[in-house]
Order: C-alpha cells, then sequence, then structure tokens
C-alpha cells in the first residue's frame, strides 16, 4: 500500500518572486533604507538608529550589516550597504579605504568590472600599497581581457607585499593569458601580412596581364575572384572567373575558374556540345560548338575578335595597347573577365555594328 505524502505545493518562481519583493517593503527585511524621510514610524525609527552618530560611527554600522550579507553570499544587498557607507563620508580614511574595498569585492562577484576599477583606484589614493585593490583591480583587468594592465598591477604589489599567493596566482594566470593574446596578435599579423604580400603579387601579375582592375563603387565584392592555381608550385598561373555574355537573349554564364592557359574552345565544346538539346533560352538552337566566335571588349573600347585555339593568357597579351599609345587591356570588372558569344553570320554582324556604332556614337 502506497502512502502519498500531502504537503504544500512550492510556489512557481514568477508567484515567489513576488512574494520575496514584498518583504522589501517590510522594516525588518529591508535590504537597504530609503534615504529620504519615512512616514513609517518603523522606518522612521531603523533610519534614526542607521543615520544617528558621526559619519564614521554611521559608515561604520553600514560596513558591519554589508560584512554579514556578504558572508551569506548575498552580494548585491552587501553592496547596498557598502554604498551608504561610502556615502556617508567617513573621515577616518582607513574606514573609507575598507568600504571601498569591500564595495569592489562585491562588484567583482557581479561582474561589474567598470565599477571594480574605479573603488579600487580610489583605494589607491589612500593607501598606495593596498594589496587587496591591487588584487581586485587585477582580476577585473583579467576579466575585461587586459592581460597586460593585470600584470602590471600584480607586479607593483609584488614588489612590496612579495609573498603574497592571491597576487603571484593572479599574476600567473595574467601571464599565460598575456602569452596566448600575444601569440594570437602575431598569428593575425602574419596573416594579414601575407595575405598583403599575396595581394600584391596578384596585382603585379594582373597588370603584366594586361588587365585593368575596376571596382565596384558600391564596395561590394563578387564571390569569385583571380587567384594562383593551387596546383602551380611557381605561382606563376592564374585562374581567373569569366562572364560569358549572349547579348541576343539578355541572359548570361560564368565560368568561376578559367585556368588561363586553357583555350576558350575547350569551354565552348563542354558548354554547346553539337549532339546535345540547346539551352532553354536558344530558341532557334544557334548556339552549337564550332558555329560560334568570342569576342574581347578592352578599356579603349577596341574590340577583339578570339581564334578558336587562343588561350585567355593569349588574349590578354593580344589587348595590350600599341607602344607610345594610352594603356589599355582587358578591363577585371568586380574580379571577372567578360566576354561576348555569338552565332557566326547575320547576329554576329548585326551585334559587332551595334558596338561600333555605339562606341563611335
Amino acid at each position: 500500500m502506497s502512502v502519498q505524502l500531502i504537503g504544500p505545493k512550492p510556489l512557481p518562481k514568477a508567484t515567489l518572486d513576488e512574494k520575496l519583493k514584498e518583504f522589501d517593503s517590510v522594516p525588518l527585511f529591508m535590504k537597504a533604507l530609503p534615504e529620504e524621510e519615512a512616514d513609517d514610524p518603523m522606518i522612521a525609527a531603523l533610519q534614526s538608529l542607521a543615520y544617528e552618530g558621526t559619519p564614521d560611527e554611521i559608515a561604520l554600522n553600514f560596513k558591519e550589516q554589508g560584512n554579514e550579507y556578504f558572508k551569506g553570499k548575498r552580494f548585491r544587498e552587501a553592496l547596498g550597504f557598502y554604498t551608504q557607507g561610502v556615502d556617508a563620508k567617513p573621515a577616518d580614511l582607513a574606514l573609507q579605504e575598507v568600504l571601498l574595498c569591500n564595495r569592489a569585492a562585491c562588484n567583482l562577484e557581479l561582474k561589474n568590472n567598470g565599477s571594480v576599477l574605479r573603488d579600487c583606484s580610489k583605494v589607491l589614493t589612500i593607501n598606495p600599497r593596498s594589496s587587496k585593490a591591487f588584487y581586485r583591480s587585477a582580476m577585473a583587468l583579467l576579466a575585461l581581457e587586459k592581460a597586460e594592465e593585470a600584470l602590471d598591477c600584480c607586479d607593483r604589489c609584488l614588489r612590496f607585499d612579495p609573498e603574497n599567493k592571491g597576487v603571484q596566482s593572479v599574476r600567473h594566470q595574467s601571464l599565460q593569458i598575456k602569452e596566448a593574446l600575444d601569440k594570437k596578435k602575431k598569428q593575425r599579423l602574419d596573416r594579414l601580412q601575407r595575405e598583403k604580400d599575396a595581394e600584391l603579387k596578384l596585382n603585379l601579375i594582373l597588370r603584366e596581364r594586361n588587365m585593368i582592375v575596376i571596382s565596384r563603387k558600391d564596395g561590394t565584392q563578387n564571390p569569385y575572384a583571380p587567384h594562383f592555381d593551387s596546383e602551380d608550385p611557381t605561382e606563376s598561373s592564374l585562374i581567373i572567373p569569366v562572364f560569358l555574355l549572349y547579348p541576343q537573349y539578355a541572359t548570361s554564364d560564368v565560368i568561376p575558374e578559367f585556368v588561363e592557359d586553357t583555350p576558350f574552345a575547350a569551354h565552348l565544346s563542354t558548354m554547346f556540345p553539337p549532339q546535345a538539346p540547346p539551352p532553354h533560352w536558344d530558341l532557334n538552337g544557334e548556339y552549337v560548338d564550332g558555329q560560334l566566335v568570342v569576342y574581347a571588349m578592352t578599356h579603349r573600347k577596341r574590340l577583339l575578335r578570339v581564334g578558336k585555339k587562343m588561350s585567355l593568357r593569349e588574349v590578354c597579351a593580344a589587348a595590350k595597347g600599341k607602344d607610345g599609345e594610352p594603356k589599355d587591356g582587358l578591363e577585371l570588372k568586380d574580379g571577372c573577365l567578360t566576354f561576348v558569344v555569338l552565332p557566326k553570320g547575320d547576329v554576329e554582324k548585326k551585334w559587332v555594328d551595334e558596338y561600333k556604332a555605339t562606341r563611335d556614337a
């Protein structure tokens, strides 16, 4: 026979939080007393007790209350009492130091690292040999990933307190983190330098290939970009993205990795084999390998008819301007070269005539 225990059901979290919050209005359970004068006689009595005496006595009272809450790991409540102690403006410098140090300890637990550093800085103006202030400053700096500054705090403290185990431990952590950060920084700088060197080398090769780089005004970049052939250890062969335009149908294809020593015919035979069905946009079935012609447009609007067996490198060489004339070459727009593909015959002639008419207008 099972026995069912009957007892009060636990309150839902939301209800529990509301109940605990109600205690804040009960004088004996308040985390901090209001500063303004209260109508409640109980609160008024507590206020008179808390704020009765000299500033030092008032601050000492708040410090002791803060200590009780701190021992119970109720750091937010302890913080409130230490703050009231600081606000009492005690004349005793040692008491000021303790209140600020203790408030920094609370903020360290609550991860308010900026507040920790501010209070510790005030402590060090009162007592430049406060090991606790240096220790807590170093801990806050470590949390902020400022290992070098934390290391400096530890070294300053250990000059006058060399046997402080806590500071020694934080120094060891700071040194390890600093070394790791320095290594990471060096790796990042090395990577950036390699990228810069590679970019300079690539730009030099592009100029040698008579390519004129044209970047987008909006700063956006194409996902494809020229690069060296990874299978070429000499890094002398380029792979370049190429757009093939079909102006007759206002459509295009992209060859993301066109090896510069590959002839155009190799790509055309793969894209438009004679026995395969035509592309869906080729309404007249005219785009067939062997019946196509490729054109390149140079920066100075010259029109180059690309021979079937010409490689991309050879087309780039042909695009070079004549000696004594302004610089010319193929435009590398947003990282890509562009060529026009047309069926031989009437379509080709019409497009060439229209291009020249527009160019010469």
